[in-house]
């Protein structure tokens, strides 16, 4: 891919998952991992890595928008974000060790679980 053209792919995939972060709360590293391996050719694992970084700061913007319009509820965050500590170092350590295959496979069956979840229940 020519340089010029992956930088508009990059700018413009990122305001797209930007936008879905910040629209939905969430699933911008559902579009962000495809972006990365599919169209930028990044590896797996530097994908997922990857993505993970980004959402960072997406996160970020996302959580300061929702707090100053009240739609936070401190208890919640508290016992929700020990979990998603947890499972966020559980994740990252069992990155390393699973092969590129096994985690496409899980991300895959993993989206097509959650939009299976999103369209019938």
């Amino acid at each position: 891919m020519k340089k010029a053209a992956e930088r508009s792919v990059k700018i413009g995939g990122g305001a797209l998952i930007g936008f879905v972060n910040g629209f939905f709360g969430g699933g911008g590293g559902m579009l962000c991992v495809p972006l990365l391996e599919k169209i930028l050719d990044e590896p797996t694992k530097k994908a997922h890595a990857t993505a993970i970084l980004i959402i960072l700061p997406i996160s970020i913007a996302s959580a300061v928008t929702y707090i100053a319009s009240g739609y936070f509820s401190f208890f919640d965050t508290l016992i929700t974000g020990a979990g998603v500590i947890a499972g966020g170092i559980a994740g990252a350590l069992l990155l390393k060790k699973l092969p590129p295959r096994a985690v496409g496979v899980i991300f895959a069956a993993m989206m097509i679980a959650v939009g299976a979840r999103l369209a019938f229940f």
